[in-house]
Order: structure tokens, then C-alpha cells, then sequence
């Protein structure tokens, strides 16, 4: 949910609580979902077979970098003081309106 715009940025959200799932991430999927997960270093879409949005939430889920359809096979990066990243579906960004400096929620 972005509070800043009160719109839904993506329904049904997974959380990476495990390694495994954080390695693993959207790999494993054959259709796009959104995914939270908490990394320092970037991500990578490297055997993914869609594009996703990438937005990085600061400690407050504030909005503070944001990549709309990475394409399969890239890697991402991003200031490492950052640990939050959401991946979602491509478009998701656009459709919500979400900016840098929004504040968004998991539900």
C-alpha cells in the first residue's frame, strides 16, 4: 500500500523470512508476484523469465530509489545503507504512482 498516494502498489505480498528465500527470490515462479526482502548488496534477475519493478524502502518504508522493468539477466544495485527491497510485476510502480519520498506498508 502507498500512504503517500492511497493507492495499492501490489496485492498479495510475500515476505523472504529465509536465506533460501531470499536466494531463491523469483526465480522459482513461472508468473510475476511481488516479493519483499531484505538485502544490502542488490539483486539480480538472472534466469527470471519476466521483468519486475524494484522500489527500496529506507528503515522508515520510505521510498528512496526506484528501477521499473528490469529486464531478465541484469543485476541491480543500489546504496548499500538501504536493506529493503520490494520486487514487483512490472507496471506496478506506474499503476500506483509511486515516487521517491512516498511511505508505503505491508500488509
Amino acid at each position: 500500500m502507498n500512504l503517500s498516494k492511497n493507492t495499492v502498489v501490489s496485492e498479495n505480498i510475500s515476505i523472504a523470512k529465509t536465506i533460501r528465500d531470499r536466494i531463491v527470490g523469483l526465480l522459482k515462479e513461472k508468473e510475476p508476484k511481488a516479493l519483499s526482502l531484505k538485502t544490502r548488496w542488490g539483486i539480480h534477475t538472472f534466469g527470471m523469465k519476466f521483468p519486475i519493478d524494484c522500489v527500496v524502502l529506507d528503515k522508515n518504508q520510505k521510498v528512496v530509489f526506484i528501477r521499473e522493468s528490469l529486464l531478465p539477466n541484469r543485476v541491480l544495485f543500489w546504496n548499500p545503507k538501504y536493506c529493503r527491497v520490494m520486487e514487483l510485476p512490472s507496471g506496478a510502480i506506474g499503476k500506483s504512482g509511486t515516487k521517491i519520498g512516498d511511505v508505503l506498508e505491508i500488509k
